[in-house]
C-alpha cells in the first residue's frame, strides 16, 4: 500500500518529539567519577548516587569484592612509545586488558590497534575528540562514539564494540543513558592514581609501589599506556599480584558473570 507523504512526514515529526521529551526526562548535572580509598587493599566504594545511575544504566567500576580478580584496562589517548612493551609483557603472562582508544589513536596507530585485537584484548571507546560527554548535545554525543566504532572496524574489520571510557570521568545521568542506549556499558574504575603526566615519571619501582598498595578484590585497574614507569613495571606487577592471589580477567569475563547472575533461577537451584 502507497503510504501518503504527508503521515510519513507527521510520524517523523511525532518520533522526533518524543525522542527529544526521553532525553530530556534525564538529569544533566556533571558528575566527575570518584571513589573513596580503602587501606590494606581493601575494596573501595563511591558515592550512593554514582551507585543508583550505574545500577540503572548498565555501568561498572568494580568487579566481585569476594574473589581476588582484577581487570586490566588502559586509556589510550596518544601513543609516547611503551604500548608496544606493555603488549609484550601482557602477551608473555597471558593477561588480558582492554584498551580504550581516541579517534587520534585509531589514526595514528592503526597497527598496535591490530595487534591488540589480534592478541585478544578488547578494544574500548574513549570517543572522538575526547570531549566532556555531558557537555555536548545528543547528536555530538552519537557521533564522537560512531566515529570511533565505524573506524574502529575499517583497521580490524571487527563491527562490534560494547566498552566506554567516559573522557576524564565525567559524566551525566543523560550520558549514562544515552551510551546505554546506544550499546555501550560505560566502564568506570576502582584503582588509579597520577600516571598521565610523561614529564613527571618517577621510576618503575614508584608505579609497583603505587599500583600495589591499591590493588583490591574485584579492582577495575585504570593505568595510562604513556606511563614508561607503567610499562616498566607490569611484569613485576602481574607477577607479584599472582603471588597475592589474585587472577588477571577481562570484561568480557565480568559482564558475562553479571549476565548469568541475573538469569532466573530453575526450581532446582532455588
Amino acid at each position: 500500500m502507497k503510504k501518503h507523504p504527508l503521515l510519513l512526514l507527521i510520524s517523523f515529526f511525532l518520533l522526533a518529539i518524543l525522542h527529544q521529551q526521553d532525553a530530556l526526562a534525564y538529569d544533566t548535572t556533571l558528575y566527575h567519577w570518584s571513589f573513596k580509598p580503602e587501606k590494606e587493599n581493601k575494596p573501595v566504594t563511591t558515592e550512593p548516587h554514582f551507585l543508583t545511575m550505574l545500577e540503572q544504566h548498565g555501568g561498572i567500576f568494580i568487579g566481585d569484592i569476594s574473589k581476588k580478580e582484577l581487570y586490566l584496562t588502559f586509556d589510550n589517548g596518544y601513543e609516547n612509545g611503551f604500548t608496544a612493551m606493555i603488549l609484550d609483557v601482557l602477551k608473555q603472562k597471558k593477561v588480558p586488558a582492554a584498551f580504550f582508544v581516541t579517534g587520534h589513536y585509531l589514526k595514528t596507530e592503526g597497527e598496535l590497534v591490530q595487534r591488540m585485537v589480534q592478541e585478544g584484548h578488547i578494544i574500548g571507546n574513549h570517543s572522538w575528540h575526547h570531549p566532556s560527554l555531558p557537555k555536548i548535545s545528543d547528536e555530538r554525543l552519537k557521533e564522537e562514539l560512531e566515529s570511533i566504532k565505524t573506524t574502529f572496524t575499517e583497521i580490524t574489520g571487527i563491527d562490534e564494540m560494547h566498552y566506554l571510557r567516559p573522557p576524564r570521568g565525567e559524566f551525566s545521568e543523560r550520558s549514562l543513558a544515552l551510551s546505554h542506549q546506544l550499546g555501550y556499558t560505560n566502564v568506570f574504575w576502582s584503582m588509579a592514581y597520577k600516571d598521565w603526566e610523561v614529564d613527571k615519571q618517577k621510576g618503575a619501582s614508584f608505579a609497583y609501589e603505587q599500583i600495589m598498595k591499591r590493588i583490591h578484590p574485584g579492582a577495575v585497574m585504570l593505568l595510562h599506556s604513556v606511563s614508561k614507569d607503567n610499562a616498566e613495571a607490569l611484569g613485576r606487577v602481574i607477577d607479584d599480584a599472582r603471588k597475592h592471589g589474585y587472577e588477571f580477567k577481562s570484561l568480557d569475563d565480568l559482564m558475562l558473570k553479571r549476565k548469568m547472575e541475573a538469569l532466573p533461577m530453575s526450581g532446582e537451584e532455588r
